[in-house]
């Protein structure tokens, strides 16, 4: 039972605001925008319009908006997400990279702790030169196994021609729209991670989980 108001200590606020600080930054490498000379409109079979909500557009940026630069967004912030959520899953396992993530720092992969901000802030200096580095290189299509994103190319379609492509329809609307959803999950998914830690409870387990902590690693 608590018996004190649930206050965000200085320490979180300073960490939200690197969270809106870095949400901020990434508009600089989201994708370009690509202007269409008719409104593109959505119903009930497109890609991503599914059960239950279908075409949801409560703030109606559908006939004002360029979608497919927003189709883009979405895909691009769901293939992160994912990323992200994954690798909250993986270090609550107890599952680590094996060697160094800094020789000079002697710190290794598993050494990271596993929280969400905890193990951001333990990445030095250099890996952030790093990672900033390889999404300019991949926002630019020069990156690994990717290439830029172009009009005639369907929104999210980066990969290399040598990547699996689905020849029937079925299968590559199926494949989409799984990936679409996968990606709004992972969304609200890491965003609930960060806002539990921000409320000073476990990312995965804010109710306790076992014993009133996070249950044991299974590696």
């Amino acid at each position: 039972m608590l018996t004190q108001p649930l206050l965000l200590s200085l320490a979180a606020i300073k960490q939200m605001s690197a969270v809106v600080a870095l949400a901020a930054s990434v508009q600089a490498f989201q994708a370009p925008v690509m202007r269409s000379r008719t409104v593109q409109m959505f119903s009930e079979g497109d890609l991503g319009v599914l059960p239950p909500l279908g075409v949801y557009d409560p703030l109606g940026l559908i006939e004002t908006r360029d979608m497919r630069r927003y189709e883009i967004m979405e895909i691009k912030h769901g293939r992160a997400a994912m990323l992200g959520f994954l690798h909250v899953i993986a270090l609550h396992a107890g599952i680590y990279v094996p060697g160094y993530l800094s020789t000079s720092a002697n710190l290794k992969f598993s050494d990271v702790p596993i929280g969400c901000f905890a193990s951001l802030e333990a990445v030095p200096t250099a890996g952030w030169l790093q990672i900033m580095i390889l999404t300019c290189m991949q926002e630019a299509g020069t990156g690994f196994a990717s290439k830029a994103q172009t009009e005639d190319a369907e929104a999210g379609d980066i990969a290399l021609d040598s990547w699996v492509r689905y020849d029937d329809p079925e299968v590559k609307t199926f494949k989409l729209n799984a990936e679409r959803q996968n990606g709004r999950a992972a969304m609200m998914g890491i965003t609930g991670c960060l806002v539990h830690e921000l409320l000073g409870v476990d990312a995965l387990y804010p109710t306790g989980g076992l014993g009133g902590a996070a249950p044991p690693t299974i590696f």
